[in-house]
């Protein structure tokens, strides 16, 4: 199993690096990129910080799925994995000062979709990210059916948080983008694995 969890970090921190390098890509350049020299190692070194906030903040739910998956599949019980989920989201919620019921719940049901994915390709055969996905789910129609679930799931995330920030453009501009990102992201792993 240990393997498999390995496999399931590096794939799921290299989407969110994918992601964001698409998101900030979109950004067009200033005029002063072209104007100062180095403009360029600044840029560099704020597209790196980019990556770096946006996978702890990506990866943090998914390694509370993927750390709860492999202690169910261990014979932990469900209520205390329960009850850690919860306060592990309050507290990581309210580090980012944005804890809300709503955004809370939403996280869970994310959270518990993951789990429940996670838990699939911790128990199937390969040795390959890829490979675990193709085993876990065995159709493209399955495979897809989580990916619209968990879609939902994210989306009801993103409006829980512009409810809890305000209703800012460019908030909802940031998520969008993000929110397209990891669409054709998933979109590509369908059309590589299916």
């Amino acid at each position: 199993m240990s393997n498999k969890y390995e496999l399931i970090i590096a794939a799921e921190k290299q989407f969110a690096k994918e992601v964001t390098l698409g998101v900030v890509v979109h950004q067009p350049l200033s005029v002063w990129h072209y104007l100062i020299p180095g403009m360029f190692i600044i840029d560099f070194l704020r597209r790196t910080s980019a990556i770096s906030r946006y996978t702890r903040h990506f990866m943090f739910p998914r390694q509370l799925a993927i750390d709860a998956a492999r202690n169910l599949l261990q014979g932990d019980e469900k209520a205390d994995v329960n009850s850690r989920l919860a306060a592990d989201i309050e507290s990581w919620l309210n580090s980012l000062n944005i804890n809300s019921l709503q955004l809370a719940r939403a996280q869970q049901r994310a959270i518990d979709l993951l789990i429940g994915h996670y838990s699939k390709l911790l128990r199937a055969e390969g040795n390959s990210h890829i490979e675990l996905i193709e085993n876990a789910y065995g159709s493209r129609e399955a495979y897809e059916a989580h990916v619209r679930e968990l879609t939902t799931a994210e989306a009801e995330i993103d409006r829980a948080i512009i409810e809890k920030m305000g209703n800012d453009e460019k908030l909802k501009e940031k998520l969008q983008l993000e929110a397209q990102q990891v669409e054709l992201r998933r979109n590509r792993i369908l059309e590589n694995i299916f």
